[in-house]
């Protein structure tokens, strides 16, 4: 029968250092907030029990650690740690939510580790289940570049794990040992139950150290192991803004070389941030200055860049997004969209549909291979298939109180500087004039037009603003050619 495993995640702390009303556990990197990452880390390891203990903000840490268990869709207790009194009562206070009749390994880490991922605690776990006497007690360990300020690693002369001393209580020479404690550690429960009661203040910091366990279960003649890792980063703690700048920057790394090794294309891995709910399809290709945030998904042979941000943004196979900002939008395979496009939320854009340069769009849906070219704003509207939408339209929905609908049928050609005054519909095969503003329905087949005819005023320069240079130019070209508004009036009654 395998052996169980619960994750306890410590996040009780006050996190002062971050200088802000958020709680520091709560601060976000790649999309998820350092809580987030450690429960999703731990929920890889398919741990029988998974639980938060929380002190400082409870209310919304514990809501927070609550949304989470939503999107993971499984169970996480919260223990609350009422005065924090140290590493070794949080775990003191989480194992009284840990059944009495469990008796499998249970795994310490923190929340203010996001880059601890469920790969290294599944390698953490077997390292403890195969050392060659089964270990009551493994601790992760690394080497930093500097350890200032982190628990030294005691070990004898066989290099076994004699005791974990606190940076504040350590002698000049266990100063000067430089492998050090992750905080990442697992316990045969059976053992920590018995040990951690045993542990007492007496220390710099007048708390209960979790790190003691290891030399009392040592003393207990219980075997106690320390597993290296190789990537320091991965066990990088977040204390203040500076440092979670830099752990954001080695995550994100982390998450493109993942990206990248599945098959997509990152031009310029430094200016391309990719959260870590994102899914990319493979042989798409991610240009300089792109940003993919929360749950976008980029489908196979898609380009995204240079210059775009898309959040909540589902982009089809084969697409291409080039300098947009997109939310909460669907784009379908083979479309294009931008230069410079606006998505907003609720946008819906067909397969090979297009949206061009300085269009914006929100709650509209744009049929397969219809084009909005440019220069227009979109909103609340439906448009059908294989439909065109002339330069500089507008889309009015807003009366000043509700938002109305415009529907705009297939195969239908509107020409330039429309207006589609809501609510209104434009049949399938319409066309409209340029210029035309749009406030009774067309029927199909129809051309709508609602400008009069053309009047010129002659003369109305000069008189009216005389000397200036316009006057000047107009003075001249017709004593150069008195006949040519003559002609223009000819053609123009030809036309009507």
């Amino acid at each position: 029968m395998p052996q169980q495993t619960a994750v306890v995640v410590l996040a009780a702390g006050a996190g002062t250092r971050m200088r802000s009303k958020t709680p520091k556990v709560l601060h976000a990197l790649a999309g998820r907030s350092m809580l987030a990452h450690a429960l999703h880390a731990a929920n890889e390891i398919d741990p029988a029990y998974l639980i938060t203990v929380i002190g400082h903000d409870r209310d919304q840490v514990g809501a927070a650690m609550n949304s989470v268990a939503a999107e993971l869709r499984r169970e996480i207790t919260a223990a609350v740690q009422e005065e924090q009194l140290g590493t070794g009562h949080a775990v003191q206070c989480a194992l009284s939510a840990v059944p009495e009749d469990f008796t499998g390994d249970l795994l310490v880490t923190s929340a203010d580790v996001p880059l601890l991922d469920g790969h290294t605690l599944s390698a953490l776990l077997a390292d403890h289940r195969s050392y060659r006497e089964r270990s009551a007690v493994t601790v992760l360990t690394f080497v930093p570049e500097d350890p200032n300020g982190y628990g030294r690693i005691v070990r004898d002369a066989e290099g076994h794990v004699l005791e974990i001393v606190e940076h504040a209580d350590a002698t000049p020479e266990q100063a000067a040992i430089n492998e050090v404690n992750s905080g990442v550690y697992v316990f045969d429960v059976t053992v920590l139950r018995t040990m951690i009661g045993r542990l007492t203040t007496a220390n710099a910091q007048h708390e209960l150290y979790l790190t003691d366990v290891l030399k009392l279960a040592r003393e207990a003649g219980h075997p106690v192991h320390g597993a290296r890792l190789v990537d320091a980063n991965k066990v990088t703690g977040v204390n203040d803004r500076v440092q979670m700048a830099a752990a954001a920057r080695t995550l994100n790394r982390y998450i493109l070389e993942r990206h990248m090794r599945a098959g997509v294309t990152v031009i310029d891995p430094a200016s391309t941030w990719v959260d870590a709910g994102v899914r990319i399809g493979r042989d798409a290709v991610l240009r300089p200055g792109v940003q993919l945030l929360g749950a976008t998904v980029i489908g196979e042979d898609a380009e995204v860049g240079p210059d775009s941000t898309l959040t909540d943004v589902v982009v089809g196979d084969g697409a291409k997004v080039v300098r947009t900002h997109g939310e909460g939008a669907t784009i379908g395979p083979g479309a294009t969209i931008g230069p410079f496009a606006y998505l907003r939320p609720g946008t819906l854009v067909g397969e090979s549909g297009k949206l061009g340069a300085f269009v914006e769009t929100k709650n509209a849906s744009i049929g397969a291979h219809s084009k909005v070219p440019h220069l227009s704003y979109v909103g609340d509207a439906t448009i059908g298939e294989y439909s065109n939408i002339g330069a500089s339209s507008v889309f009015v929905n807003y009366d000043g109180v509700n938002k109305h609908h415009t529907v705009i049928g297939s195969h239908v050609r509107t020409g330039s500087d429309n207006m589609f005054v809501a609510p209104v519909t434009v049949g399938d095969g319409a066309y409209t004039g340029a210029g035309t503003v749009l406030r009774r329905n067309v029927p199909p087949g129809a051309l709508a037009v609602s400008g009069g005819a053309q009047r010129n005023i002659e003369g109305w320069v000069q008189r009216n603003r005389a000397g200036t240079a316009a006057a000047q130019a107009a003075a001249a070209a017709t004593a150069a050619d008195p006949h040519a508004s003559q002609a223009t009036e000819q053609k123009d009654g030809d036309r009507e």
